[in-house]
Parts: structure tokens; C-alpha cells; sequence
């Protein structure tokens, strides 16, 4: 019974630790302020309340796919998602170049789908806990790209 909780709490402890050291420590700041951004592009106070739900839901995925195969190909898709999504921030607001962060969005978005495809069978619940994931960084990849157009 000790295994069922402690493996989710692992993981959201990970997740969330990681993506809160990242995202303190590689802030938008001036420069992403005075960028040209899409019509689309929303107010910079929903990012940390929308990336922490999604990070919730990602740990939850995470521990669910090692319950159930921690060498399996949807494990390493999770794991390389998880590793395109933590480089993402630094490349983007503290190296300042949109275009490699362009790529690895794109990378990030493949590995997701990627991801939902290979648990969909194992576990729908996993693969589930990935669309709001997904649907987020479609819409992040667009607004990515739009900017790395505009500047």
C-alpha cells in the first residue's frame, strides 16, 4: 500500500520542484516584454497557474506509466518530453533564441503525442492526463512560433 503513494508523490515532487527551479530562475523579464507578440498571445499571470495544474497532471501520468512499465517506450517518450520541456525555458527567456526553442517545442509536442499514443491501450487514464498537456503546448508552440516570426 506504501508503493501507491509513495511512487505519485515521488513523481509530483520531481515534476513540480524541477519545473518550479526552472521556471523561477529563467524569468521572462524585460526582454521577452518588449518582443512582438501574436494577437493571441495571453496575459503573462495565467503561465504559472496553467503550467502547474499541467505539471500535476504530467507527474500523475509519469507514475502511473512507471507503475506499469518503468523501461517501456512510453516511459522514455515521457522522460524525453519532461527533459524537452525543462530545456525549453532556459534556451527560450534566458539564452534569448526562439528559433532553437522553436524546435524543441516541436520535439516537446511529438513526444507528447507520442506518449499518448503508446499508453492509450496501457493505461487511458495516463494517456488522458496528457490532452489538456497536449493541447497547451500546441497552443505554446504557436505562440512560439509567432514570435520567433514577429522578431
Amino acid at each position: 500500500m506504501r508503493t501507491t503513494f509513495t511512487i505519485p508523490l515521488i513523481f509530483l515532487l520531481i515534476v513540480l520542484g524541477i519545473g518550479f527551479a526552472i521556471g523561477s530562475t529563467n524569468l521572462p523579464g524585460s526582454w521577452y516584454a518588449g518582443l512582438a507578440k501574436p494577437s493571441f498571445n495571453p496575459p503573462n499571470w495565467i503561465f504559472a497557474p496553467v503550467w502547474s495544474v499541467i505539471y500535476v497532471l504530467i507527474a500523475f501520468a509519469g507514475a502511473r506509466t512507471w507503475q506499469r512499465a518503468p523501461y517501456g517506450a512510453a516511459m522514455l517518450l515521457w522522460i524525453v518530453q519532461m527533459v524537452l520541456n525543462f530545456a525549453w525555458s532556459p534556451i527560450f527567456f534566458t539564452w534569448h533564441r526562439t528559433g532553437l526553442a522553436l524546435g524543441i517545442i516541436v520535439a516537446m509536442l511529438l513526444a507528447i503525442v507520442g506518449f499518448i499514443v503508446e499508453c492509450r491501450l496501457m493505461d487511458r487514464t495516463a494517456a488522458l492526463l496528457f490532452v489538456p498537456y497536449l493541447a497547451w503546448v500546441a497552443f505554446a508552440t504557436l505562440l512560439n512560433a509567432g514570435i520567433f516570426m514577429l522578431n
